[in-house]
């Protein structure tokens, strides 16, 4: 826990991937927040300067690839972004006095956890006096933040549903959208694996939210649809031939009772040519609330230029982190949760 008062949190950035650059930028830009070091895995990034690497003018701190270097600085808080999960490096950080804010999906619940990781961590969390909490956009704000808000009018809720959008026909990403995601694959390839990898995220946090609203749940399923494209269709990142995987709607369930509670379905697509009739709004989010207080809410991103894409739409999961290091760093030791903590705030000035 840090005691300080009215002195910058000194943070390192660990990793600099395309959330990892804009956390970068966000720390060396913030008030209250003192960048002393930045953790790379990339040996072309090492010795190179923290500002140059995301944009900015030199800063003077180094890039580095040892731990132990980070361990040296002693820093109030590590934003941890690297892609994977090391469970040996976070308990190091910990148990060494440093608190850490993550956008790694798999810590969002400690329930969670496997009993040996739980045990690891909350272990390095006593000895070092720190705190562990991860968030982002989705998971975290949309599937933690905002329901927390919508429900506080409530006293009974019948079912949440979250609904998010993405249109990616403008991303000029081809690894991503044909060979990881599986669009313009044969439907036939969508399978299992892809479905378990996206729920490990989304089902530690609900089942983080249902916990904090005292109605655990049973069970989290999660189910796969495709739609496809009746014609080639040419998107950014390349062409979607007739007949591939042109849209997505996985479909993440919170069971209680018997009965659904919460879903989160991802609707993702790169064009709205499809054979299907699913509802596909813009870039964002819908969250409706079936109570007895029933609401029914959207979050529209703004229309952004598809030349500002890549440098705007990583701040929505990079910027919640940033904001969350004081009220992380001020918690009391353990694994950190949306509804146990403080309300995280922005502080702009």
């Amino acid at each position: 826990m840090n005691t300080k008062s009215k002195q910058p949190l000194k943070v390192v950035q660990w990793a600099t991937g395309n959330i990892g650059t804009r956390s970068l930028r966000a720390v060396i830009e913030h008030p209250h927040l003192e960048l002393v070091g930045l953790f790379v895995h990339s040996e072309n990034k090492v010795g190179r300067d923290a500002g140059e690497l995301c944009g900015l003018d030199p800063i003077g701190i180094s890039a580095t690839n040892s731990i132990e270097d980070v361990l040296a600085l002693k820093p109030d808080c590590v934003l941890y972004m690297q892609e994977g999960c090391n469970i040996s490096q976070l308990c190091r950080l910990l148990e060494s006095g440093c608190n850490v804010v993550t956008t790694r999906v798999e810590l969002h619940h400690p329930g969670s956890l496997d009993a040996e990781t739980r045990n690891s961590i909350e272990s390095a969390c006593e000895k070092g006096g720190t705190s562990i909490y991860s968030t982002g956009s989705s998971p975290g704000f949309i599937t933690e933040a905002v329901p927390l808000a919508l429900t506080s009018l409530q006293r009974r809720l019948d079912h949440l549903i979250i609904d998010e959008f993405a249109n990616l026909t403008t991303r000029n990403s081809p690894e991503l959208l044909f060979d990881i995601m599986g669009f313009g694959q044969p439907p036939s390839s969508f399978g299992e694996e892809r479905l378990a990898h996206v729920k490990v995220g989304f089902a530690a946090s609900l089942n983080q939210l249902a916990d904090s609203l005292g109605l655990p749940l049973d069970d989290v399923t999660v189910t796969g649809e495709v739609a496809a494209v009746d014609k080639d269709v040419e998107i950014a990142a390349g062409v979607l031939k007739a007949g591939t995987v042109g849209g997505q709607r996985i479909t993440i369930t919170g069971m209680r009772n018997g009965e659904p509670l919460m879903q989160m379905r991802l609707n993702w697509y790169c064009t709205k040519e499809l054979n299907n009739d699913w509802e596909l709004r813009v870039n964002g989010w819908r969250v409706q609330v079936l109570g007895d207080t029933p609401l029914d809410a959207s979050l529209a991103f703004s229309p952004i230029a598809d030349e500002d894409m890549a440098a705007t739409t990583p701040g929505y999961t990079a910027h919640r982190a940033v904001n969350a290091v004081s009220v992380v760093c001020a918690a009391k030791p353990g694994i950190c949760t949306t509804g146990e903590m403080p309300q995280v705030i922005a502080k702009l000035g």
